[in-house]
């Protein structure tokens, strides 16, 4: 009897678990930042006569938990327990990053970095926020990035500069969040493209 009756408080326990409050399962949502691929350039005519190979970008820690991220003060951060990244914004952002760069023709090779090669030069950079901002009145997303041009060996910096951007959201809700982090990135992206081709326009590395 005993061990039929802790049988069945262990069932319990095990549905409350997996049922929750209500008995309705929660699933996690993804998302994903869509990224259009960019215009090409006028000319085929590489700027630089050189091969440039991008790092994967880097985040803030609490950017790699997978979950969408909010802040409801500036130095208060919370995360959506069941919505969540399908893909690492810093890897999207790097995929990004390269089309721009293949399309905008300013050097003549552009490849993701494989430590086994020796490009010309190498960009880095970091997705320093992508963020929900609750405070302040409305909703808003804010995304900033950084991005550096390197000589391998040396470490010499060639360019350097950061982006950022905030945007509103009209709608309440995280997808469409999303789509205006989305907005803010790619501004962010051709930012960081139009310092870039100034610099090699006024100084050849």
């Amino acid at each position: 009897m005993k061990t039929k009756n802790l049988a069945r408080a262990s069932a319990c326990v095990i549905t409350l678990l997996t049922a929750g409050c209500g008995g309705k399962v929660l699933y996690p949502t993804y998302y994903a930042l869509n990224l259009p691929p960019p215009p090409k350039a006028v000319t085929d005519n590489p700027r630089v006569q050189a091969t440039v190979a991008v790092r994967r970008f880097d985040t803030p820690t609490y950017l790699r938990q997978g979950r969408i991220v909010y802040r409801e003060a500036p130095q208060k951060i919370g995360f959506y327990d069941y919505r969540r990244w399908a893909e690492d914004p810093a890897a999207t952002t790097t995929a990004a990053i390269i089309d721009s760069l293949r399309s905008s023709r300013l050097f003549s090779i552009v490849k993701a970095y494989d430590s086994q090669d020796k490009p010309d030069y190498i960009m880095s950079g970091r997705v320093e926020r992508l963020d929900e901002i609750d405070y302040g009145g409305g909703v808003r997303v804010e995304a900033k990035l950084t991005a550096a041009l390197v000589v391998p060996g040396t470490g010499a910096v060639v360019w350097s500069d950061d982006a950022s951007n905030g945007l509103s959201v009209d709608t309440r809700d995280v997808n469409s969040v999303v789509v205006e982090m989305s907005h803010a990135v790619e501004k962010c992206i051709d930012q960081l493209m139009g310092s870039l081709s100034d610099h090699l326009r006024t100084s050849t590395p």
